[in-house]
């Protein structure tokens, strides 16, 4: 089973299915740990985590491929990505967005529909294009796929915009051009999703991003207006960083760092989460005639 029928057969299974952000493959494999049956690869994630930039458009289809081979070379669990606006203005561009993705494993990528010079979705003085040209992104990605499976999400920004009535049109006219679920940002109310839901009877994402626009609904209430995915992208790249602040902070003011042990993950519990006992085995093994 192909990375992307393994994507939609969790969206089948599971609703809202939880969808988590890993920065990079270790955070993959403690997602999978945790039980979670699909994880995600934030645009802003690899900006932030990878470059140190702002997710201001600064990344390229580059970037984000080094990070999702990484993940999907160690991880089997569905990777999303985020591919912005598609990394470039031509279908040609998108085109080579959707290949290259399906190349590394992914198993679908969402496209907004933000200029090309676009802004966090949850920031004010975002610009589209028109309608026509984001339907156009939709198709030239629909058709590029190798993989039928492969998901192509349209993300919509037109909320903030234009309005709930041009957001749900412009949903329309990428499920119509192909998109396969539809990814609505800073929906600030419950009841706009379920409008979403029943405009495009298909698969709704909702991003429950923190310190954001959109409350943090739980599943339950997700689940009530029709939502098909939940999106935490960034929540353990934040809690990450807050740590490592902390901790670099305590050893450079106590000169050791004794008080923020509580606050590491152990030797043991990395070496579970890596299966670095398999590894070592596995060289035992190689290596056993030399001793």
């Amino acid at each position: 089973m192909s990375a992307g029928a393994r994507l939609r057969a969790a969206v089948a299974a599971e609703k809202p299915l939880q969808v988590v952000g890993t920065i990079n493959a270790n955070h993959a494999l403690l997602a999978k740990a945790a039980g979670f049956r699909a994880i995600y690869l934030s645009g802003g994630g690899v900006a932030a985590g990878s470059l140190g930039v702002p997710d201001l458009g600064i990344s390229s289809l580059e970037d984000v491929l080094i990070d999702a081979r990484r993940i999907t070379e160690i991880c089997d669990l569905p990777l999303l990505v985020d591919a912005d606006t598609g990394f470039g203005p031509s279908a040609f561009n998108i085109a080579r967005t959707v290949k290259s993705l399906i190349k590394a494993g992914a198993a679908g990528c969402h496209i907004e529909d933000q200029v090309g010079a676009k802004r966090c979705g949850h920031r004010p003085g975002k610009e589209l294009v028109g309608k026509d040209e984001m339907v156009d992104r939709i198709k030239s990605a629909a058709d590029a796929r190798t993989d039928p499976n492969f998901v192509i999400m349209a993300r919509t920004d037109a909320l903030a915009v234009e309005g709930l009535p041009a957001a749900i049109d412009r949903a329309r006219a990428c499920v119509e051009a192909g998109a396969d679920m539809i990814f609505p940002e800073a929906v600030t109310e419950l009841p706009i999703y379920q409008q979403f839901a029943s405009a495009t009877a298909g698969p709704v994402l909702a991003n429950i991003t923190e310190f954001g626009k959109t409350p943090l609904f739980t599943v339950e209430e997700l689940h009530s207006v029709g939502v098909g995915l939940a999106l935490y992208p960034l929540s353990a790249f934040r809690a990450m960083n807050k740590a490592a602040q902390t901790v670099y902070l305590s050893i450079r003011q106590d000169g050791t760092q004794k008080n923020v042990l509580d606050k590491m993950q152990t030797r043991e519990e990395l070496y579970q989460s890596i299966n670095y006992y398999d590894y070592e085995r596995k060289l035992d093994e190689l290596f056993r005639s030399r001793k």
